[in-house]
């Protein structure tokens, strides 16, 4: 049994719970800004027309077609970016706790901001967006330095095993940095597919991960995290469906960069594939599928990749979809702070 103890300040928890209304606000007083733009600028997003793989995704061009003759505007994420950097920066800015994170999901939404402008511009052929090697060396840039700043500058040289206490990794926890930066990126990336189904996610784990840095009395990463979370309850509120417009590569890459940086912070990341199972499980039908075609000749697993379009395929509308992964996200993310509290960091 773990010897943790669980000290609440009252006060403190009012002031994180503020930041993250202070998101809501914030968000929702940007939306219109980004809304005019958006529409006067027909930032609309290009349906892809090949599979994460590169060969051609006709179920998905079938599913989605009609959604996308809606002229959807994309980069929205945008809204929930500059929400968090403005309340951070106002009031919760800390060179120990929100500075990383802070700098993290802002270098990693430029990247997909990049990405999405080229998606909207149409170069890029039928990638419909940035070159996938031109992508990777960005966010390795952007994890590197992170890395970097994590090891030097704030002296983070062990990660905890849940139950048995710490590892120490010395350098290695830089490689280890890089590793979680590029797998949340890339899942909530794969994730963002249907109308409201990474930002329920995200705004689930990174409400969890709120209350695991309050139990750690990381109040400033708390704070952050619920900046983000009512940020996102403002996102998806427009982004259910049917949309009103879509996150991007600019939202979910700066959403994954900062729940991976959040994780290494409050020292959980063997529980973040737990808090946040429903992105490895999207993330990991990708693979499936990709290992199955080379493996077995062009046999598929499922009809269409990430797993939410073989749901789709087979009939489940949309909506259904969404709200079971939400439920799914919602069940895995208290089990993972339940494992917190039994086994985590003394």
């Amino acid at each position: 049994m773990s010897s943790l103890q669980i000290v609440i300040d009252a006060s403190t928890i009012e002031q994180v719970f503020m930041l993250g209304l202070l998101g809501v606000i914030t968000a929702t007083a940007l939306t219109p800004l980004y809304t005019t733009a958006a529409f006067r600028g027909r930032w609309w997003k290009r349906v892809r027309s090949h599979s994460f793989s590169g060969e051609t995704a006709p179920v998905y061009q079938k599913l989605h077609a009609a959604k996308h003759m809606r002229n959807i505007p994309t980069m929205a994420g945008v809204i929930f970016i500059l929400a968090t950097a403005i309340v951070t920066i106002a009031g919760n800015l800390d060179r120990t706790q929100t500075w990383l994170p802070l700098a993290a999901m802002v270098g990693a939404g430029f990247i997909g901001l990049f990405d999405d402008i080229i998606n909207i511009r149409g170069i890029g052929g039928t990638i419909a967006g940035m070159r996938a090697k031109v992508k990777s060396a960005l966010l390795f840039s952007v994890a590197l330095i992170g890395g970097w700043w994590f090891f030097v500058k704030l002296g983070v040289t062990d990660i905890n095993i849940p139950f048995f206490g710490e590892w120490h990794l010395g350098w290695l926890i830089i490689p280890l940095f890089i590793l979680v930066i590029f797998s949340t990126a890339n899942a909530v990336n794969i994730t963002d597919g249907l109308d409201g189904l990474a930002g329920g996610l995200a705004a689930t784990a990174f409400g969890a991960y709120a209350i695991i840095a309050v139990i750690e009395e990381k109040y400033g990463i708390a704070g952050f995290c619920m900046t983000i979370t009512g940020a996102l309850l403002s996102y998806t509120w427009f982004n259910i469906y049917p949309a009103r417009f879509f996150m991007g590569d600019v939202g979910s890459f700066a959403l994954g960069t900062a729940l991976g940086v959040v994780a290494m912070l409050t020292d959980t990341v063997l529980l973040l594939p737990i808090i946040g199972l429903v992105f490895v499980i999207e993330t990991g039908s990708v693979a499936l599928q990709f290992m199955s075609k080379r493996l077995r000749s062009g046999k598929k697993i499922f009809h269409s990749t990430p797993i939410h379009h073989h749901f789709e395929a087979i009939g489940w509308p949309e909506t259904k979809i969404t709200m079971r992964f939400w439920v799914i996200g919602q069940v895995a993310a208290f089990m993972g702070v339940i494992l917190f509290i039994l086994g985590g960091p003394s």
